[in-house]
């Protein structure tokens, strides 16, 4: 395993202006390991004695396999992510050595996330994705794999039905597992564009149709706009993110199956997640060479916080339903089947 730094170590990293050179992904190791285990010097105590941290080109990666030391707390929650086992930090670990350039950008995205606006996290988590699609970690994954041909269907990819005062969207490519496509994207676009301009729809909500909610983005689809530039504007022009986020607190999410990617980033906007019990949730886009790019950066944290929302990336594990309500990223679970 890569050598861990103590408390002191880090202190006087923070007082070094040749610190962020030393533990740069691009020149060894692509995380920084910090022990919690063991009780730090007491200038650790300090008001903001580790705010240095947010500025380095690492991820940080805490080690509580043996426990968080009383006096190490405040440092675990300066931490990027804390791994709590062997199991956590050797898949965090591999993430970190597959995707070193995605993973910095992730935790560079979540540590400022709920400093910023909706908005502003949007277009940042929209700016990164779009760098890192340019970047060798997404040219080697796409490499290994080749695009299907996309098949006509003559369904609408959102299936939208109004019943008084409610609206019942439901995301209808269930031979896909509803697989996120432009298409899709574009269908919950113009329904909830809809929504933001009639008072009258009181109440909407979002499920989907066939054995899954969503499996994530559409994978024949990645990769193919022109240039990453246009992708940027494409998300800034039509974004379901974003217009998800203005009509959040008329919104239930009903999620069932698979809830991958944008399955789990666009039902975290709503006010209300019911999820089935066979529900699981699950982020990939990092070992893909990308960050979550359907809101989740921006989503996540405000319900399970940051170093959560990294873990789920990091370890490439699935979560539950039950593990789901405990972390706060779902509301309630019951059968929908």
């Amino acid at each position: 395993m890569a050598h861990l730094a103590s408390a002191a170590e880090l202190l006087r990293m923070g007082s070094d202006p040749a610190a962020s050179e030393a533990c740069s992904v691009l020149l060894g190791e692509p995380c920084l390991l910090v022990e919690l285990g063991v009780e730090p010097p007491p200038e650790a105590h300090a008001p903001g004695a580790f705010d240095g941290l947010a500025g380095l080109p690492a991820p940080t990666v805490g080690v509580a396999t043996a426990g968080v030391a009383p006096g190490a707390r405040a440092l675990a929650d300066a931490l990027d992510v804390v791994a709590g086992s062997e199991d956590e930090l050797a898949a965090i670990l591999a993430t970190a050595r597959k995707a070193p350039l995605a993973t910095l950008v992730l935790v560079q995205l979540l540590r400022g996330s709920l400093a910023r606006s909706v908005p502003d996290g949007l277009v940042a988590e929209s700016l990164a994705y779009s760098t890192l699609q340019a970047g060798p970690e997404f040219a080697a994954w796409g490499a290994g794999r080749t695009a299907r041909p996309q098949e006509p269907s003559c369904e609408p990819a959102v299936l939208a039905t109004r019943s008084g005062e409610r609206l019942e969207l439901r995301l209808n490519r269930s031979a896909k597992r509803n697989a996120f496509s432009a298409e899709m994207r574009d269908a919950l676009c113009e329904a909830l564009a809809l929504v933001l301009q009639d008072a009258s729809v009181r109440s909407v909500v979002l499920s989907g149709e066939g054995p899954s909610f969503c499996s994530g983005g559409d994978l024949d689809e990645f990769g193919t706009l022109p240039d990453p530039a246009s992708a940027h504007a494409v998300r800034a022009t039509r974004n379901a993110a974003a217009l998800l986020a203005r009509c959040a607190e008329r919104v239930e999410a009903r999620v069932h199956g698979a809830c991958v990617g944008a399955g789990v980033e666009l039902p975290a906007f709503c006010r209300r997640v019911v999820a089935d019990p066979d529900a699981f949730f699950l982020l990939p886009e990092v070992g893909m060479g990308l960050v979550p790019g359907a809101g989740g950066t921006v989503s996540l944290p405000r319900r399970i916080g940051r170093q959560r929302t990294a873990w789920l990336a990091l370890t490439g594990r699935r979560l539950g339903a039950e593990a789901a309500r405990a972390w706060g990223l779902v509301d309630e679970i019951r059968a929908l089947r």
